[in-house]
């Protein structure tokens, strides 16, 4: 079992996207035969999907560190720019400095060889977590 000393040296991170106006996706409803236009049964829509934002984060016990608006699709070579130009910062400004513990889930661009040649490197601990387990990410409840 890991020690709350342990705990407060991960630094979790994670992409979230959130829609403007929003699901992304269908809705499936249930309604009474030829009600389909009753004003209660509408829902507003916007034209063209509406908007979208993905921003990357990280926190850790003690606090939230940068928050990157990415523009664009998440790829693993901006996975890796996004790190390069903001972990070490983020390590600094949650008073972690070089002695964190990096914690990423297994999301298949997280685990392109190039990103972990760049994490053996740059983060001297990391936190694995077994493909297919329970997200343990704290960062999505914040």
């Amino acid at each position: 079992m890991k020690t709350d000393n342990f705990w407060k040296k991960v630094i979790f991170s994670d992409e979230s996207k959130f829609n403007i106006f929003g699901s992304d996706g269908r809705r499936t409803v249930w309604r009474k035969p030829n009600t389909a236009l009753d004003p209660k049964n509408l829902h507003p829509t916007v034209k063209h999907g509406g908007v979208s934002v993905m921003v990357w984060g990280r926190m850790a016990s003690n606090g939230v560190g940068n928050l990157v608006f990415i523009d664009g699709i998440m790829n693993h070579k901006l996975y890796i720019d996004i790190h390069k130009n903001n972990l070490k910062e983020s390590a600094k400004k949650l008073g972690l400095n070089g002695n964190f513990i990096f914690q990423q889930d297994n999301y298949p661009k997280h685990t392109a060889r190039n990103v972990k040649m760049w994490c053996l490197f740059h983060c001297k601990q990391q936190l694995h977590t077994q493909p297919q387990s329970p997200d343990i990410n704290v960062i999505e409840n914040l």
